[in-house]
């Protein structure tokens, strides 16, 4: 099959990787792509949301499979356009897609299908969101309602920063969600859906904020790992009780069946498992160490998915290794970005083959040169037998490439690693109450 991967960044380089590998794809595009997918695949210049843009490079390419990466194409109804002209898309609808359009949507769909979740209110005054931070209490939790590309949530103890942030959404428009803090660590699950079936991926944990130890603002994410050695047996399969089934059954009786992805963004608290947030698309940098891993024809899986049959594919395979993920980013970066710098070092550390370096923010200058075009502008995976090792791989991969003014963690599942993360309530060999762990929920 011809697969075309739509979106720029780290994750769809991942996919793209993915599907290579997948002895039934015979071709693969990607649009608009970047310097390191263009590498591995034709890339062709696309305005993502634009639906009619899309479909028309499409069916220039005769493609039998549309891979929709980001969450603005599907906002902006690719997926419609591509199911009206027949072509089958992996990404859901519009509609559909609201579950992450809009948080205030997410929690009415939560209600209706009894999904464990934060007790929020929607605020749309400086009175509301006061009265709500008081209800809750601190820390307090404030989303902007809309797409904020993971960025748009404050957790703070300070009442005026939280009141501030809630302004400024109320001033570009928009309302807030204010929530309940949720203690505990935060796990990503990835679900595919047909409309009807589901299949769970493997779990994953990713680190948003910019420094070690968690400090810093919030980015679209620093790294990530899988699998999650410290969570409960029968995790995966109560999420998808509980939580995935629920919530795409919802979707159906309300007339809009979720095909793709389904990101449950989760919290495992002192009170059992809730949602932090659902996304309607493969969260990045997830991606990179989940699809790494991942042993089965990732086209043929996502074909079935686009066509209804996912209950037709064999069970998914893994390889047992761990991957540890370590995200690169550029000087200034998450207030802003710094573009033009010259990399260096990607051919070396990818030499070792337990590493792949996953493009997000890359570019070609004048010259050739491979030089930075974003705030994440690289992901290093790393293969290793446990997590020890995987950190190993990916950070000896790390430290081959440079560039100025880059930026990474150091402690990216460290805390794993050692077996300090704490689940409230439970416990691990790392003693402590839940408060300030890897990954805290947010």
């Amino acid at each position: 099959m011809k697969v075309l991967v739509i979106g720029p960044g780290g994750r769809e380089h991942a996919l793209v990787r993915a599907l290579l590998r997948d002895d039934s794809v015979e071709e693969v595009h990607a649009a608009p792509g970047n310097a390191g997918i263009a590498a591995d695949v034709p890339v062709h210049e696309l305005n993502t949301t634009d639906p009619d843009a899309c479909v028309a490079l499409a069916k220039e390419l005769s493609v039998d499979l549309v891979v929709v990466g980001p969450e603005a194409p599907l906002a902006a109804g690719a997926a419609d356009a591509f199911v009206e002209a027949g072509i089958p898309v992996f990404g859901p609808s519009k509609a559909a897609a609201q579950l992450e359009a809009s948080k205030a949507f997410a929690k009415e769909i939560m209600a209706e299908a009894e999904v464990p979740t934060a007790m929020a209110r929607v605020a749309t005054t400086a009175e509301e969101a006061a009265d709500a931070l008081d209800t809750f209490g601190a820390p307090y939790v404030v989303k902007d309602d809309g797409l904020a590309a993971g960025k748009g949530v404050v957790v703070t103890s300070d009442r005026a920063e939280a009141l501030a942030h809630a302004q400024a959404c109320f001033e570009a428009g928009g309302s807030v969600v204010i929530e309940e803090f949720l203690d505990g660590p935060e796990v990503s699950l990835f679900v595919l859906s047909d409309g009807t079936n589901a299949v769970p991926l493997e779990p994953a944990q990713d680190f948003k904020r910019i420094f070690d130890n968690d400090e810093g603002p919030n980015t679209g994410g620093m790294g990530a790992y899988t699998p999650l050695p410290w969570l409960p047996e029968g995790f995966v399969s109560q999420v998808m009780e509980r939580v995935a089934e629920p919530t795409l059954a919802a979707m159906k009786n309300r007339g809009n069946p979720f095909v793709g992805v389904l990101y449950c963004g989760l919290a495992v608290t002192s009170r059992g498992l809730r949602v932090i947030e659902f996304n309607a698309r493969f969260g990045d940098p997830e991606t990179q160490p989940v699809l790494q891993r991942l042993g089965s024809p990732l086209g043929r899986v996502l074909l079935a998915a686009a066509r209804g049959k996912l209950d037709t594919i064999e069970p998914l395979v893994w390889d047992e290794r761990t991957a540890v993920a370590v995200v690169l980013a550029s000087a200034g970066y998450p207030e802003s970005s710094s573009k033009g710098d010259v990399i260096t070092g990607v051919d070396a550390a990818e030499a070792d083959e337990a590493v792949s370096v996953l493009h997000a923010g890359t570019d070609l200058n004048a010259e050739g040169e491979l030089v930075t075009a974003g705030g994440r502008v690289l992901a290093v995976v790393g293969l290793g037998e446990d997590l020890n090792e995987a950190r190993d791989v990916a950070y000896a991969g790390a430290e081959k490439i440079s560039f100025d003014g880059a930026q990474k963690r150091t402690d990216i599942a460290l805390k794993a690693a050692r077996g300090e993360i704490t689940i409230p309530g439970v416990g691990t060999s790392g003693a402590g109450n839940g408060a300030g762990t890897e990954g805290d929920a947010q």
